[in-house]
């Protein structure tokens, strides 16, 4: 099969999957929580045998605590329970993990678990052999799970993954510099929110956040969330199956990015940012220096591991919806996001997909919820646990949406997903066209 075909297979889960979900749901998150000191720590069922020892190679992106030290706690709490299993963990930034597992995989070292995204990445690592297939593992615990979740993780009809997240993009901002700039409310449209950033300029404030390198993929949702404005799920469909990104709306959507890109509205040095760490756009939120960012749920936490004292941000922070755009064919609440999940190695022992059940337990997923850190966990019930006003209006804002695109450099394949970050680079650049963006990823797409 190929690359076109297998992306145009998965495309109505991909782009329609969120949508599938009622009004709980999970949400990317590259920092996470761990188990509040007043919450116990739960116990994991013992194997109903013991077996041989058994060691889970454990690959995965929560790289700030409180989400690494929560991870490390749940497979302390298997293996207590487990003692023939032992964990080999792998931890890594978002934008470090992906080229070294790329790497692994090519030299033939499969992790048994592994960050996934599902999508067009997934399944070319399922048609080249790489993952194995769990439907009959975990069809016994398989409804427990939001259903739209899983669904970004099976292909073909095959289970390849577990969800643990699920959710929606949008913009976080700092009240408090909102008031300082005369801003009452948040920008509900495209020209609104133009209006803003000239006023947060004039204020003397940095408008907006943004990772330049080598997370291309931060500037990526900007031109992303702007053609769902102006495309609409119909044309982007097509373009993910047809490989033909040419239409007038995707150039129309780089347009208005270039107009945003000219006001000059990002922190000083923000082509050399990073995402997460010293002088990233989180961080720089994070110590107050910007007063917007456009990310997923996984935000707060990562601001808050980029704070001097690792705590949580001290100014107002709230969230809104990406603004709507006039004329445009998409409607004001479809969406752009994701989930994260694990991908089962093709030589993972049954223990790894034990530990794959006991993580996806309402116990523990609602130990992710209750932190409030941007965690949106995916197994049915635990909705109730997220209580934190901003987290809870990105679920609201995730269910009025009858459509939300899977991040585009998911929903396609690896290369194609990388052409589209780095063309789109060139606009915040300012070495490409409107034209030669949509240009760029249909060539890249042939």
């Amino acid at each position: 099969m190929s690359s076109r075909h297998r992306i145009a297979a998965l495309l109505a889960t991909a782009s329609l999957v969120l949508a599938a979900c009622s009004g709980g749901g999970g949400t990317p998150a590259p920092s996470s929580a761990a188990a509040p000191a007043s919450q116990p720590a739960a116990s994991a069922p013992a194997s109903a045998a013991s077996g041989e020892p058994v060691t889970i190679d454990w690959w995965h992106i929560n790289n700030n605590d409180p989400g690494k030290s929560l991870w490390q706690t749940m497979a302390d709490e298997f293996t207590a329970a487990h003692p023939n299993v032992t964990f080999k963990i792998t931890v890594l930034e978002n934008d470090t993990f992906k080229p070294k597992l790329t790497t692994e995989l090519q030299g033939g070292n499969v992790p048994d678990l592994f960050q996934s995204w599902g999508g067009g990445g997934m399944a070319e690592q399922v048609d080249a052999g790489l993952l194995k297939d769990i439907t009959a593992d975990v069809a016994d615990w398989a409804d427990t799970m939001n259903a739209g979740a899983m669904g970004m993780y099976q292909y073909e009809g095959k289970q390849y993954g577990i969800p643990n997240d699920l959710g929606m993009v949008g913009i976080w901002y700092n009240k408090d510099l909102f008031t300082q700039a005369g801003i009452t409310e948040p920008p509900a449209t495209w020209e609104d929110f133009l209006t803003a950033v000239d006023k947060l300029k004039a204020a003397g404030i940095t408008p907006i956040s943004v990772g330049g390198s080598p997370a291309t993929w931060t500037e990526m949702f900007w031109w992303a969330y702007l053609a769902i404005r102006e495309c609409g799920k119909d044309k982007l469909d097509a373009a993910i199956s047809s490989g033909d990104w040419t239409d007038a709306c995707f150039v129309e959507a780089g347009t208005r990015l270039k107009e945003l890109v000219d006001k000059k509205p990002f922190q000083e040095g923000f082509l050399a940012a990073v995402w997460d760490g010293a002088g990233g756009s989180a961080a720089s939120t994070a110590v107050e220096d910007s007063a917007m960012l456009l990310q997923g749920q996984w935000a707060p936490g990562t601001m808050q591991a980029n704070t001097a004292d690792k705590k949580a941000v001290t100014w107002d922070l709230q969230w809104f919806p990406f603004p709507s755009v006039d004329g445009g064919a998409g409607k004001p609440t479809d969406g752009f996001g994701g989930g994260n999940g694990f991908a089962v190695g093709k030589d993972a022992p049954p223990e790894a997909i034990e530990f794959l059940k006991y993580i996806s337990e309402k116990a523990q997923a609602d130990r992710w919820g209750a932190l409030n850190t941007g965690v949106l966990p995916v197994t049915i019930g635990s909705e109730s646990s997220v209580t934190d006003p901003n987290l809870t209006s990105v679920l609201e804002a995730r269910a009025e949406a009858d459509f939300v695109q899977l991040y585009l450099d998911q929903a396609t394949n690896p290369d194609l997903g990388a052409a589209i970050n780095d063309a789109v680079a060139t606009l915040f650049a300012g070495t490409g066209t409107p034209e030669q963006v949509t240009q760029a990823i249909t060539d890249a797409a042939k």
